[in-house]
């Protein structure tokens, strides 16, 4: 029987004070046995990797405890060592220095870092560029010297905060196979892996197990064993009934219209925040699926044939639900008659579709009702994020904002001056706009 190395009880991360409090993950509860390899998998923004710095012992958790081999974790976890998805060398060092560093700070010999740095860098395939710089490697090299940074220092639990994002296709795919060979044939010291990513893909590739988080606030929504043995054939039914399973389970299902929208900025309920999408993305997802002769698409495979991020794609789907022009159901997205109309509808026909559908969004109607009331039917763009930052966090305020006016520009609803920082009300057809006393239009 496995020993449990790590577990998370009740885990919440709360940042900001009095109003202005926010939840990034909630009620986390997490174990990890030695042997297992588990994917922490969910859309940006749903606090994976926050979990990952709770676990490193990089920030302590606003409440819950982290236990590692029994003891509550203090300070920084000495057992876990980080990847990070930016290759995070020093420059001035050259390759061989870069991983003895790791061992001085172990306390390591300095007689003996030389010998165990250059059987770590062999292990990850550097044999040969000991004395080379990063700015001489490719971005996957630059990878595995931070791999053999990591395993220097022999952690139990190496932690992998989407190591692979960063790289190019096939530098990815590559590095993904070697790392895979060092773990299943115990070529590294390291008892447990975890690792974060949003690539459904890569994680039923690589992971035992898969924990399935979803956002507004993270949250473990789902957790799937993947029972396939290594290596995986990516094209076997196997693997894509796998595949399709947590793209149901991400991509959930379309609920009723006021499940779907939520509540505006200030009343009571969930605030649903508008996905962060270009609308010439999302025309582009209408009309690839009204091409088609089917009349609904495996979610999962749409990742192929249209060459985008799964992250990406479930944006899109979720955008194409929320505006009522799809509907998802266990990993499935079917047009509605709306969607078809959209996808086939002339440049400003789409324009005036899409301007109906927006004011019924609640975060839309929140801003179009501000700007109403507002002198000139003008506002500064710090008003708005001052109203917004007590709805979410600084960052997500400013998002939510830039997809605001991207949208409000598309559907002809908002105008944006950026000299001037400032959001306006575009006049509704056949009504005058009122600017300094005197009429327009």
């Amino acid at each position: 029987m496995n020993d449990t190395l790590l577990q998370l009880e009740h885990v919440n991360q709360l940042y900001g004070t009095g109003e202005r409090r926010f939840t990034a993950v909630e009620d986390i509860n997490l174990s990890l046995s030695t042997g297992e390899f588990v994917a922490l998998l969910g859309p940006s923004g749903c606090g994976k990797s926050t979990l990952l710095r709770i676990i490193a012992g990089l920030q302590e958790p606003s409440q819950g405890k982290v236990i590692y081999r029994g003891q509550p974790l203090r300070g920084v976890n000495p057992h876990a060592s980080i990847v990070f998805q930016t290759f995070a060398l020093f420059p001035w060092l050259s390759v061989i220095e870069n991983v003895e560093l790791a061992l001085k700070v172990k306390g390591v010999a300095a007689q003996l870092r030389t010998s165990q740095s250059e059987d770590l860098l062999d292990r990850v395939g550097l044999d040969g560029f000991e004395s080379a710089y990063p700015r001489e490697l490719s971005g996957g090299m630059r990878q595995k010297v931070g791999f053999a940074r990591a395993m220097a220092v022999e952690p139990e639990l190496l932690c992998l905060d989407e190591p692979f994002s960063a790289l190019d296709v096939l530098s990815a795919e590559s590095l993904r196979g070697e790392l895979l060979e060092l773990w299943t044939e115990g070529k590294i010291p390291t008892k447990a892996i975890l690792m974060v990513s949003h690539n459904i893909e890569e994680a039923v590739f690589m992971a035992d197990r898969i924990v399935v988080m979803d956002k507004e606030p993270g949250r473990i929504i789902a957790e799937h064993k993947i029972d396939l043995p290594h290596p995986r054939q990516r094209r076997s039914p196997e693997f894509q009934a796998q595949v399709d399973l947590v793209y149901a389970t991400l991509a959930g299902q379309t609920r009723t219209e006021k499940e779907e929208l939520g509540t505006a900025p200030g009343e009571a309920g969930r605030t649903r925040q508008l996905p962060e999408v270009a609308i010439s993305d999302l025309a582009g997802l209408l009309e690839h699926l009204d091409e088609s002769d089917k009349p609904a698409h495996d979610i999962y495979v749409l990742e192929d044939e249209l060459g985008i991020d799964p992250d990406h794609l479930l944006r899109l789907s979720e955008t194409a639900e929320l505006l009522g022009f799809a509907s998802i159901a266990k990993g499935d997205i079917e047009l509605t008659p709306l969607g078809q109309t959209f996808a086939e509808a002339s440049i400003l026909a789409r324009k005036e579709i899409f301007a109906a559908r927006a004011r019924r969004l609640p975060m839309m109607r929140w801003l179009l009702n501000m700007l109403r009331s507002a002198e000139k039917q003008q506002l500064k763009w710090n008003v708005i994020e001052m109203a917004l930052s007590l709805e979410f966090p600084p960052e997500r305020a400013t998002s939510q904002i830039e997809t605001l006016i991207s949208w409000g520009r598309y559907a002809e609803l908002l105008a944006y001056e950026d000299d001037a920082e400032t959001i306006s009300l575009e006049p509704e057809p056949g009504r005058a706009r009122i600017v300094n006393g005197g009429q327009i239009g």
